[in-house]
């Protein structure tokens, strides 16, 4: 069944999250900053108040995650 197929690699890509983070720590601190900042008191976050932070999160993301692991 190709189902369980499915689950195999999204264990995988969830195992590989902690490098990716750790290669991306810049741009994750950048983006939790611009999120804490605009969500001081009783403000909520609203769509695209941090956009191109985390547009730059994304792209680091994507970018490590092409590379081959070790």
């Amino acid at each position: 069944m190709s189902g369980s197929n499915v689950w195999s690699r999204n264990r995988e890509k969830l195992r590989l999250f902690p490098e990716l983070l750790a290669q991306c720590s810049a741009e994750a601190a950048v983006y939790g900053k611009c999120v804490a900042a605009t969500t001081t008191g009783r403000h909520e976050l609203k769509k695209d108040l941090c956009a191109k932070e985390f547009e730059a999160l994304k792209s680091c993301f994507m970018n490590a995650a092409k590379k081959k692991p070790k």
